[in-house]
């Protein structure tokens, strides 16, 4: 990984860790996300919104990210940090290299379909024409048990 996690984003997580919460009241796996712009202000929040919008892209990243873009008025989003619970999957990892963030912070790793860490790195993916920084463990314990509550009352 290209930084090991630190405290400076502790505080975004736990804005993420809020979203995450709202998916989970409403039936949603409780992943949530914030990204921040250059300076370090929060320009989206999402949490994932796939059971209520019946929208298998409704991940809480593709939100964040359509929302600051939409809000910038540009798809490029050069600068930006991504701030998530869970690592994001495949679709989610590629959006961030699309969309040139500079770096994606992640709480809790995923095992099963992790694609910024744990199963691929397609956000520093040499072959790819972008690059994204990577930070892992932020709030890890608080992220994994939050996954790990809404699994067993599923079960």
């Amino acid at each position: 990984m290209a930084e090991s996690a630190g405290e400076h984003f502790e505080e975004s997580m736990r804005l993420a860790l809020g979203q995450a919460r709202t998916a989970g009241d409403h039936g949603d796996v409780p992943v949530g996300a914030v990204l921040l712009n250059r300076a370090g202000d929060v320009v989206a929040a999402a949490h994932n919104r796939r059971e209520v919008d019946g929208d298998a892209s409704a991940h809480a990243e593709m939100l964040a990210i359509s929302m600051a873009s939409r809000a910038q008025g540009d798809w490029r989003l050069d600068g930006h940090t991504l701030v998530v619970t869970l690592e994001p999957c495949a679709m989610c990892a590629m959006a961030a290299v699309w969309a040139r963030l500079e770096r994606i912070v992640f709480g809790a790793s995923d095992l099963k379909a992790g694609a910024a860490w744990s199963l691929y790195n397609i956000p520093q993916d040499e072959r790819l024409n972008h690059r994204v920084d990577l930070v892992s463990g932020v709030l890890e314990e608080e992220c994994s048990d939050l996954l790990t509550e809404f699994f067993a009352e599923r079960r």
